[in-house]
């Protein structure tokens, strides 16, 4: 990776500004709690107990990026009103820095097992820990006074977490905020389903592309409607982005080994496309590790190259599997 880099972005830092100016002045804005824990720490509840909302998942959203990208709610671009799918807003998301804010912060690759507790770890005291292998690849540690993470989690983390997470992150428990929200909330919908240009680049990365060659990214995906437990919002907020999420890559260098990746990067090139992401999760016994890995990608990707001017998509969104997951 080129120093611009990752460690010049002080992504734990981002993340706190953007917590301590925002959200912890008008908690009751954005309908979050925040409490500080036992032995120290600071908890954002913004979908477990508190109800949180739209406004809440948009900053979960923007620190799991490490503030290092754009987040917002738009309507629906479908045309036709007798479309369920029109009623369903769009997740757009913006970065100059698609490196650094998706794959050094966004992915959730911290799983958190604590004791009864676990969580799905995303954000940038992933940066702090850095034992995935992912970061060998893309060259980024960080070394952080302070940390801070979004938990996709049914159950608030107690101080054993933030022990745990300190210990690890090389920080006191004092320096540790946690933000938290489940799957089927709001505030955890929109910032799973923010997710598209991650998935994209986390595809990219597993087919061995050089992530340097991108330089800039957005993406968009429709926010599903509410499901009635976190086990079938997981299903509807994957199926947002596998069979919705569109989004466009801005490279450099040749078009010859774009045209040869593309067609693997989509979705579509998966095994298991075609049928809503539950009936799949099912299929496996409810086992992520059996599902292709190839399945987790957006819809649709176009590259557009810098170098040649030439742009190149690849893959479909199906909206027949999105009525399906949706609305059945």
């Amino acid at each position: 990776m080129e120093a611009d880099s990752v460690s010049s972005l002080r992504l734990n830092d981002r993340a706190l500004k953007l917590v301590e100016e925002t959200l912890l002045r008008d908690p009751s804005r954005f309908r979050v709690h925040v409490s500080a824990v036992p032995g120290g720490g600071r908890l954002v509840d913004a979908g477990v107990s508190a109800p949180g909302g739209l406004e809440a998942g948009l900053l979960l959203a923007r620190v799991c990026l490490a503030d290092l990208g754009r987040v917002s709610l738009e309507a629906a671009g479908e045309s036709g009103a007798e479309s369920l799918l029109a009623s369903c807003p769009i997740v757009h998301v913006a970065t100059d820095h698609p490196v650094a804010a998706c794959m050094a912060s966004q992915y959730a690759g911290w799983q958190l097992s604590v004791e009864k507790f676990f969580g799905m770890g995303s954000g940038p005291f992933r940066a702090a820990y850095g034992k995935e292998a992912l970061f060998d690849a893309i060259g980024h540690r960080e070394n952080a006074e302070a940390v801070a993470g979004v938990l996709e989690t049914s159950a608030l983390p107690g101080p054993e977490v933030f022990r745990h997470v300190a210990e690890r992150a090389r920080v006191p428990q004092g320096r540790v905020t946690l933000l938290a929200a489940r799957t089927k909330s709001l505030a955890g919908s929109v910032q799973i389903v923010a997710r598209s240009v991650e998935t994209a680049l986390h595809k990219l990365h597993h087919l061995r592309f050089d992530l340097a060659r991108i330089v800039s990214a957005r993406g968009s995906a429709p926010l599903p409607p509410p499901a009635r437990s976190d086990l079938a919002a997981l299903g509807r907020t994957n199926d947002a982005v596998l069979y919705g999420g569109r989004v466009t890559l801005w490279v450099r260098g040749d078009d010859e080994s774009l045209a040869s990746i593309g067609p693997q990067v989509p979705s579509e090139s998966s095994r298991d496309f075609g049928a809503p992401f539950a009936e799949v999760f099912e299929r496996y016994g409810r086992d992520f590790y059996k599902v292709d890995p190839g399945l987790f990608s957006p819809a649709e990707i176009t590259f557009q190259n810098l170098d040649t001017g030439r742009t190149q998509r690849f893959g479909r969104l199906d909206s027949s599997v999105l009525e399906r997951s949706f609305f059945a």
